[in-house]
This record gives C-alpha cells, structure tokens and sequence, in this order.
C-alpha cells in the first residue's frame, strides 16, 4: 500500500506533499530532521492522507496536488477525494500494517 500525504507547518506556514509506502517511518523521518525539504519547518503536522494499490497511482495524485499553488485549493482537493486527516504533530499514532482509513 502507497500513501500520499499532505503535512502543514505552522511555524513556517507552508506545507509539503509527498508519497510513501510507509507513512508512519515518513512523518517521523521529517520531524527528526532529515529530509532536507522540511527540515526547517518543524514540527510538522500530518493534515491528510490517502491510500493507494500501487506506487503509479500514488505518484500520479502526489504530482496533480503539487500542481496546485493555493493552500486552499490542495486542502479543498482532499477534501473532495476522499483523503483522511488527522490534527497531530510528531509521529504518526499508527500500527504497522494499519490501514489509516479505518482510524
């Protein structure tokens, strides 16, 4: 399963859009520092996420949202298809093989 995920900083006001196939280890990747992108807007807050069969089609919706240069319109498209969210900062409260639509 493929994720793509939407986080937002407050303290930069900005946000990020990626793809992954573990979205837990992810988030947890650009909290700790490492990913050179959001490094300097932690903490970052996991906002949406949707789930995927295969990488192609996560790809595909990531590269779409990155298309879109208003926040309002990135929210408003997961809002409209079906993404999950949740309003938490740090690491992602999920299970390994946990499907975070269910949550």
């Amino acid at each position: 399963m493929f994720f793509v995920y939407i986080l937002e900083s407050e303290k930069a006001r900005k946000h990020y859009i990626g793809q992954t196939n573990d979205l837990e280890a992810r988030v947890k990747r650009h909290n700790a520092g490492k990913v050179a992108s959001t490094k300097y807007g932690r903490p970052w807050i996991l906002k949406y996420w949707k789930s995927f069969e295969t990488r192609s089609e996560a790809f595909k919706t990531e590269q779409l949202l990155k298309k879109f240069k208003r926040r309002e319109r990135i929210l408003k498209f997961a809002d409209e298809n079906d993404f999950r969210g949740i309003a938490q900062s740090g690491p992602v409260p999920l299970l390994r093989n946990e499907d975070p639509r269910k949550t």
